[in-house]
């Protein structure tokens, strides 16, 4: 099974009332409000979802593969401010990372649980940053279920001199799964996830997957089911935050990008061009 490299163990400290972030960009700082920001109704019935849509070649084009992760979590960072800002328009996430800030720049894109989210605002000796999030991406992703509090897996865009230790991810969630069954054996822990036809299709056998940005390999799928299932061993469930998670709770999925090409390949027909020549 895949294991986790973690270059920092996170201790996560109490939590601040107020919290100052300084914007780089200028020389003021903007301060939050200190009232717990989680929106009323739930974040679930204000982004409502969009019907959902097959994952087609037609789905690819429009995304474009600018940060590449491995999918080996760095840090588990603690989310200290989850809404609204004053003026009610833009959605923020604040979250205390000790580790992945050591060499942050402002526009730097760090997964989220897997998500791919841009820097706007850090401060490093808060060891906290900050981050936008989009109705869309809340939409789409498990992070519409966060809270003040919650813990989510990091990792810093790879750098060319980085060590692949899982597999290319892109941080482009491809939709989320639900966890439905938890079963330990010995010190392991297998983990069933239900998802759509739609994803689970490119999802294989010892094949590659992320889920909440971890790189973990599949066990077994089971197509009547919709399910797929993977096991974490006792060093990676230390290190994420998958085994924290209750059976009902989602997780983000992203498919190993070379099913999706294979499948642009055969439905555009290039592979009946080849043949005919």
């Amino acid at each position: 099974m895949a294991t986790v490299c973690i270059s920092k163990i996170l201790t996560i400290s109490p939590s601040i009332s107020r919290l100052p972030i300084h914007n780089h960009l200028n020389t003021t700082h903007n301060y939050l409000r200190s009232t717990n920001l989680k929106p009323k109704p739930h974040l679930a019935l204000i982004f409502k979802p969009h019907p959902s849509k097959p994952l087609t070649h037609n789905t690819y084009h429009r995304t474009q593969i600018k940060s590449l992760f491995t999918g080996i979590v760095e840090e588990m960072g603690q989310v200290r401010h989850l809404g609204f800002d004053s003026s009610g328009q833009s959605f923020d996430m604040i979250i205390h990372s000790p580790t992945v800030l050591l060499d942050v720049n402002l526009g730097d894109s760090i997964a989220v649980n897997g998500t791919c989210l841009t820097v706007t605002e850090f401060d490093t000796q808060r060891s906290e940053f900050k981050v936008g999030l989009s109705p869309e991406t809340l939409r789409k992703t498990s992070l519409i279920e966060l809270e003040k509090g919650s813990v989510v897996n990091l990792e810093r865009a790879v750098k060319p001199s980085t060590r692949m230790g899982g597999h290319f991810v892109q941080g482009h969630v491809d939709g989320t799964g639900e966890i439905v069954s938890m079963e330990p054996e010995g010190d392991s822990l297998w983990v069933k996830v239900k998802t759509s036809p739609e994803i689970l299709k490119f999802i294989v056998p010892k094949g590659f997957i992320a889920v909440d940005g971890t790189s973990l390999t599949v066990v077994q799928v089971f197509d009547e089911d919709e399910c797929f299932n993977f096991m974490l061993v006792e060093y990676t469930q230390q290190k994420v935050v998958i085994p924290l998670k209750k059976i009902g709770q989602k997780v983000n999925l992203e498919v190993d990008i070379l099913g999706k090409y294979v499948e642009r390949l055969l439905s555009s027909g290039f592979v009946d061009s080849i043949k005919s020549r």
